[in-house]
C-alpha cells in the first residue's frame, strides 16, 4: 500500500505564553467595543462575535496582533517548507486576520477560504464543553458509491476529523481544505483568530 496525495495539517504550540494572555484581553475588548461587528453578528445569526466583516488592520490597531503576524509569518514558512511549495524566492504574505468569540453553543458551518493559499487558526480559549476544527477528506463528494468508514479506521481514512487542541495552539492547513466549528456544549467564550496567507 502506498499513501497518495497526503493533506498537511500543521499543529504546533504558538510558545508565548505571555502574548496568548495578551491576545484573550484584546479580543474580548474588540467584541466589546466594535459596534460594526456586533451588528454584522446579529444581522447574521452568529452566535458570538467576529471581525470578519468590520476590522481589516488588527496587526496595525493593536500590538499583541502585531507580534502574533510576526510569529505566525515563521510558523507559515515552515508549513510551506513542509508541503513542498515552489514560491518562486517569494514568501507567503498575511492576507487577512479576524477574531472569533463564540458563546457556549456557538459554532461555524462547513466552508473553505478562497483566493488563499494557507489557512490557519490559533486558540486563545476552549472552554469545557466548547468543539474544535473538524476538518473533512477533500475526496468526500466524489464518494459516490462508496461504503462508509468504520468507526475504528485509522486517522488518514477517517472522511471527518476533530482537532480540539490545547490554548495557544496554531493549526495551518492547505485553503481549499473544508472545515468547520460544530456548535458546543458549554456556557464560556471559545476564543480564536482566524487568518488567510496568499501567494
Amino acid at each position: 500500500m502506498r499513501t497518495l496525495f497526503v493533506t498537511q495539517l500543521y499543529q504546533e504550540p504558538l510558545g508565548d505564553a505571555a502574548l496568548l494572555a495578551e491576545l484573550e484581553t484584546s479580543c474580548l475588548q474588540l467584541a466589546q467595543d466594535d459596534g460594526a461587528g456586533r451588528r454584522w453578528c446579529r444581522e447574521h445569526g452568529y452566535r458570538g462575535y467576529t471581525s470578519y466583516a468590520s476590522l481589516d488592520d488588527l496587526p496595525v490597531r493593536d500590538p499583541a496582533f502585531a507580534d502574533l503576524k510576526r510569529m505566525l509569518d515563521k510558523h507559515v514558512a515552515r508549513y510551506a517548507e513542509a508541503c513542498a511549495f515552489n514560491l518562486g524566492g517569494r514568501r507567503l504574505k498575511l492576507d487577512s486576520l479576524w477574531v472569533n468569540v463564540l458563546d457556549g453553543k456557538g459554532g461555524h458551518s462547513g466552508h473553505l477560504h478562497p483566493h488563499s493559499v494557507v489557512s490557519g487558526t490559533i486558540y486563545v480559549a476552549l472552554p469545557t464543553g466548547s468543539r474544535g476544527l473538524r476538518l473533512e477528506d477533500p475526496r468526500l463528494a466524489m464518494m459516490m458509491a462508496a461504503p462508509p468508514r468504520r468507526e475504528d479506521a485509522p486517522e488518514p481514512l477517517q472522511s471527518f476529523v476533530e482537532i480540539t487542541p490545547e490554548p495557544g495552539t496554531v493549526l495551518l492547513w492547505e485553503s481549499w481544505l473544508r472545515h468547520e466549528v460544530p456548535p458546543g456544549s458549554g456556557s464560556g467564550k471559545r476564543i480564536s483568530i482566524s487568518f488567510n496567507y496568499r501567494w
